[in-house]
């Protein structure tokens, strides 16, 4: 695994498919994408936007691979109720130029289901584009932290977590583990954050947390791509914070980590957000990475059922996105997790619009009832892996919780139990910032009670499509 990970730091510099694929790193083909396709009812589209190239690389590919190869496992066990799976992936090394180019040349394909832009940047682009294409965007895990608010962002779905809800957590357990947030009063905690739109979500909520408990808070911002720390880590240095809050991506936590170690500033006083605690960040360190805290979005490392699924129907038939050792590993996943959610958005639609492929306009129904309880999770292979999720037109993310993992110098551990981020704090910074965002765009809110009492009268008067199974084909 290590050997895997030093390859992909060493392509960071890679531009290009072609470039890539003479490095090893996997690229999807159109005969890939093709070869395990049901025969059946139509296709479903999913643009996949992805950076398997440049300095966030070593974090983007797996997550990649994760989320094709989750593709082609639905293909494998039959489609969507039937429904093939197509994608097509498009490069956009993490610039929020390159994906809006690839937003537009995508969602030109007929049936396109949701974008995923895995950038908090792309997606403030994006966010005012979808409602005139009438396309989803999914942002599990990241994107824009009001867009919970579904009266506001109607097409925006920020599932299973946003930024104010990870530094929330943070916060929360920082606390616990001294006795209480009332014991938080007078400590400094640091922020050493990629300086982006990503990098700068968690602010605002930390600095209420601070208003609240008293403890004073540093923010450090790190240039893009974050291979340059001297100046970041002299401050911590001079203000000895008694916790690092990292908000990295790429070789930024790696180098943080390397910094720290320079520095004498203890690992074991790091927490990483869970885009900062993965293989990548701390393989490259070593053992010196030993005892570095972060939060896990609900997931970490290992196999489930539905790992082993994809090592069987997919990998076994020489289908595979990626390295077979990397099935399970914690981005891996969090790709397969992410598929997933836009799969499972099409197959909600599905029971209302009948089995066939699906508009976006109709996938943001599906995604907006979503609820994926614990009977679907084990259907789906992912028991253990994840909490149930369950959607509405108020509340586009569905659940808020996360646990925190240590690296012990050769895995991920989990060392507690899952917080739930706090709603009485979050949710007036919502309202706030969704209604700030509705009067600057001059835009109208959304009545979710007005749509849902229309969806009560059409149901009753119109009937119900064909039922539909919400488990997988046997195989």
């Amino acid at each position: 695994m290590a050997t895997l990970f030093k390859t992909r730091l060493a392509a960071v510099a890679v531009a290009g498919f072609a470039a890539a694929a003479s490095l090893g790193l996997p690229v999807t083909s159109e005969a890939q994408q093709k070869s395990a396709a049901p025969a059946g009812k139509g296709e479903q589209f999913f643009p996949v936007l992805v950076y398997r190239t440049g300095a966030y690389a070593p974090n983007g590919v797996p997550w990649a691979d994760g989320f094709v190869d989750y593709l082609k496992l639905v293909n494998a066990q039959g489609g969507i109720n039937g429904v093939k799976v197509t994608w097509e992936e498009c490069e956009t090394g993490y610039a929020t130029d390159r994906g809006v180019e690839c937003y537009e040349r995508l969602k030109t394909k007929p049936n396109a289901a949701a974008f995923q832009p895995l950038s908090t940047g792309i997606t403030f682009a994006l966010t005012d584009k979808a409602p005139g294409d009438k396309i989803p965007l999914v942002t599990a895990g990241y994107g824009r932290s009001e867009s919970v608010e579904g009266q506001a962002f109607p097409w925006n779905f920020p599932l299973l977590g946003t930024y104010w809800d990870a530094a929330d957590i943070l916060v929360q357990h920082v606390g616990k583990i001294n006795g209480g947030l009332d014991k938080l009063k007078g400590k400094k905690i640091a922020l050493v954050y990629h300086d982006s739109p990503y990098g700068r979500e968690p602010i605002a909520l930390l600095q209420e947390r601070a208003k609240l408990h008293g403890f004073e808070l540093i923010t450090i911002p790190v240039t893009h791509p974050g291979v340059e720390q001297k100046a970041a880590w002299l401050q911590i240095r001079q203000n000895r914070p008694d916790y690092v809050f990292l908000w990295g991506w790429g070789v930024m936590n790696s180098t943080a980590l390397r910094e720290a170690v320079a520095t004498g500033y203890p690992r074991d006083k790091m927490y990483g957000v869970w885009w900062a605690a993965a293989e990548p960040d701390v393989l490259p360190v070593g053992a010196d990475a030993k005892g570095y805290n972060g939060l896990a979005l609900q997931h970490g490392a290992g196999r489930a059922k539905v790992h082993e699924d994809i090592l069987k129907l997919v990998y076994a038939k020489g289908q595979g996105t990626g390295p077979q050792e990397e099935v399970g590993t914690v981005l891996y996943t969090r790709g397969l997790i992410s598929a997933m959610l836009s799969v499972e958005g099409v197959r909600q639609a599905q029971l209302r619009y009948g089995v066939k492929p699906m508009t976006g306009e109709q996938v943001r129904y599906g995604l907006e009832n979503l609820n994926i309880d614990a009977k679907r999770i084990e259907a789906l292979g992912l028991a253990g892996v994840m909490k149930p999720i369950a959607t509405n037109c108020r509340d586009h993310e569905g659940a808020r919780m996360a646990r925190i993992q240590q690296w012990d110098g050769t895995k991920w551990v989990f060392v507690s139990d899952f917080y739930e981020a706090d709603s009485q704090i979050i949710k007036p910074m919502i309202k706030n910032a969704a209604e700030k965002y509705v009067a600057e765009k001059k835009l109208t809110m959304r009545s979710c009670e007005k749509e849902m009492a229309a969806d009560t009268k059409m149901a009753t008067s119109t009937p119900a499509p064909a039922a539909v199974k919400t488990t997988p084909a046997k195989k």
